[in-house]
């Protein structure tokens, strides 16, 4: 069983089942995954949003390994996001001398906004944090209390690791930048980090076509599912 967590944003509710329905569409062994919602999440997280936090899972993300009781592995990923492959392709890279896995970019955006409005904040590791493979027994230190009180650079640069040597690296087709990374046929994962089809002035933008295509599968019953 691959057990997987997303990001969950009432903003963005129809991106979290779209990706929901990616992922269901093209696995090839059971897959169970659980939203990270805040309202489901009440007496665990307990931090104020931060003005510079642009989606309510932020920080939340960090609990995966807690809410995973600290066992086997886990893979947290965006909500904006879509899945173009197998995902047990990328559950079948857990590598147990990591403690997390991520594709590591070396991302800077140029912009100060980005959807909504929300704020574009930059920092060394930018995006790492958007697709985590945790192996969570090693990510002990992630207790709901740390998660709670720790500071985003500490939480999204991976300060609670002991070295960077625990960060394993995933190939980058596992977390492609919309509108950044320069188009690829072998994308296995697409990450609209700057806002996703769903958002009217995002409509045109790199893998639209594919985001509404799995929108209308999931809507209609019958239909041949996408692989």
């Amino acid at each position: 069983m691959i057990h997987i967590y997303i990001g969950y944003d009432g903003r963005e509710s129809v991106a979290c089942n779209v990706l929901t329905h990616s992922i269901h569409a093209r696995a090839s062994c059971p897959v169970s995954v659980t939203p990270v919602m805040l309202s489901q999440l009440q007496g665990i997280f307990q931090r104020e949003r931060h003005a510079l936090q642009s989606s309510d899972f932020s920080f939340s993300r960090f609990l995966t390994p807690y809410l995973a009781d600290y066992t086997g592995w886990s893979l947290f990923m965006d909500c904006d996001m879509l899945m173009l492959d197998d995902v047990e392709k990328l559950w079948a890279l857990r590598d147990e001398r990591y403690a997390v896995m991520v594709v590591k970019h070396q991302h800077v955006p140029k912009e100060d906004r980005k959807f909504l409005n929300e704020p574009q904040t930059k920092y060394e590791k930018k995006n790492w944090s958007s697709v985590m493979l945790f192996n969570n027994a090693r990510c002990r230190v992630l207790t709901p209390q740390y998660v709670n009180t720790a500071s985003g650079l500490e939480l999204h640069q991976f300060k609670w690791l002991s070295a960077d040597s625990l960060i394993g690296a995933l190939p980058s087709r596992w977390n492609h930048l919309v509108g950044y990374d320069a188009p690829r046929a072998d994308a296995a994962l697409v990450h609209y980090t700057l806002g996703g089809p769903y958002f009217s002035e995002y409509r045109d933008c790199e893998y639209s076509k594919e985001w509404f295509a799995e929108r209308d599968a999931m809507l209609h019953a019958g239909k041949t599912p996408l692989r």
